[in-house]
């Protein structure tokens, strides 16, 4: 499981650590920070839409192949990106990497539920998991020093390196296995379901609102820190440190409270603390409070969702879930493009209140998918 994590460490590192270049890429390829922020768009498409469709092409091969290949994959498109002359190039390496990250993620996490045993299984993904949690604490910190030192080429050449001694890991380590394979008709047969295609609705917009603000963070952080990398460089420390504290928070939290509110509740917050930025934004530590609190909810409110899907899949549970995993670069996809929007016609501090608007949206959307979830229950059920 050590080993898959390794990868998903790497994997973490590349998403985490785009927001805090933006500003150094927008200049060297001479683009805006907005149309630079577009790449986490680009990932987030390529990875959503390319995940069913590897998985279904793949669906019979060897998992340490397809686990190998998808690492190998996602270096080429970090090799692309970090040698790429035009903005062109590196939207190209994104989608590349993007395909890679999908064969590798999915598979992963297959691997590792096979592996396990019944009782161990939630700990096998724990671990896995945490490969993405260190990634946000530590692996940030360390791309955006050596992005200070050698340029942002330079930590993509750092992620390239990491990327093929996690390719070699799992070539070496990870077992030889095949697992049962899933058509394309039975994937998209879940959607006929208008409960799991409600559901999958919410799981596609309920991060959309923390991604929105932190696919930008560097302009977040500039309005208070014009031009400081390391006011960038601590604004993303503690936006991990936070996704961190969610991450081991949320399971004890969804065994205690039904998903539905934790969702709710949840949203609410990051609806206040985005709204609260145009305010706080003019100094850097209030900033850091709402970066840390939408660090926390953003590791915390795709888990209930998960759950929630889970439960209403049924004898698909397993194709929904599948499903819900895109949904979430759906989310990253549609908070991103937007946020992209807003800076580009309205600036920095249209941010906040964009991601507020977006977050009350998914909020009422959310509390839409209630009655389904009372119609469910037996009739004189205790709520």
């Amino acid at each position: 499981m050590v080993i898959l994590a390794v990868g998903t460490f790497v994997l973490g590192v590349d998403g985490f650590v785009l927001p805090g270049l933006l500003s150094d890429i927008s200049r060297d390829l001479s683009v805006s920070v907005a149309a630079a922020g577009q790449l986490t768009t680009v990932f987030a498409v390529a990875y959503a839409v390319g995940s069913p469709v590897i998985a279904t092409l793949a669906g019979r091969v060897d998992r340490r192949v397809v686990i190998g290949a998808g690492m190998g994959a996602f270096l080429v498109g970090m090799v692309l990106q970090a040698a790429g002359a035009s903005f062109g190039v590196v939207v190209a390496g994104r989608v590349v990497a993007a395909l890679g990250a999908a064969a590798f993620q999915a598979n992963a996490f297959a691997v590792a539920g096979v592996l396990a045993a019944p009782e161990r299984r939630a700990r096998a993904f724990a671990v896995i998991g945490a490969g993405s949690s260190l990634a946000a604490v530590l692996g940030v910190p360390f791309g955006l020093l050596i992005g200070q030192v050698w340029g942002w080429r330079g930590t993509l050449w750092t992620i390239v390196v990491l990327a093929a001694v996690a390719a070699v890991l799992a070539g070496v380590f990870v077992p030889s296995m095949t697992l049962p394979a899933t058509t394309m008709r039975e994937r998209l047969a879940v959607l006929v379901n208008p409960r799991i295609v409600m559901l999958l609705a919410v799981s596609a917009l309920v991060l959309a609102p923390s991604f929105l603000l932190m696919a930008y963070a560097s302009a977040v952080v500039g309005v208070s820190a014009p031009g400081s990398a390391d006011a960038i460089l601590v604004a993303l420390l503690v936006n991990g440190a936070g996704f961190f504290l969610g991450n081991r928070l949320v399971g004890w939290v969804a065994e205690r409270v039904a998903s539905l509110r934790v969702i709710v509740a949840g949203l609410g917050v990051v609806a206040v603390a985005a709204g609260s930025l145009p305010v706080v934004q003019r100094w850097f530590g209030p900033t850091l409070v709402v970066l840390f609190v939408l660090g926390v909810l953003g590791s915390m409110l795709f888990i209930p969702q998960q759950n929630r899907v889970f439960a209403a899949g049924g004898d698909v549970a397993a194709v929904a879930l599948s499903l819900n995993g895109s949904m979430n670069y759906v989310g990253t996809a549609i908070g991103a493009g937007i946020g992209g929007v807003v800076l580009a016609n309205g600036g920095a501090g249209w941010l906040g209140p964009a991601a507020a608007v977006l977050a009350a949206v998914v909020l009422a959307v959310a509390l839409g998918t209630a009655p389904e979830r009372r119609a469910a229950r037996p009739a004189g059920a205790v709520r």
